[in-house]
């Protein structure tokens, strides 16, 4: 079950250095507005619980593309939270 491991280990990775660079941002940023940024937090709060909820799923019919389905939600959700951080300016 190596595999489940190793995605939990991309979710927190992908996620949190995304946090990582909203938090750059609003450094670099101190006289700009926060509450979009903040947003993004929340989002990538939220992408994180629901996406360890789905690989914490028991009885699942065909792991692997689960799995898979869960890899491609990490990678589509990743890129539209970075595509929201690059807009902040």
């Amino acid at each position: 079950m190596a595999n489940v491991r190793n995605l939990k280990k991309d979710i927190n990775y992908v996620l949190g250095d995304i946090i990582e660079a909203v938090y750059v941002w609003e450094y670099s940023n101190t006289d700009k507005d926060t509450k979009t940024s903040e947003a993004i937090i929340d989002e990538a709060i939220a992408t994180f619980d629901a996406l360890i909820v789905k690989v914490n799923e028991k009885n699942v019919e065909n792991p692997k593309a689960h799995f898979k389905a869960i890899n491609a939600e990490l990678e589509s959700k990743g890129r539209e939270l970075i595509e929201k951080i690059n807009k902040l300016g």
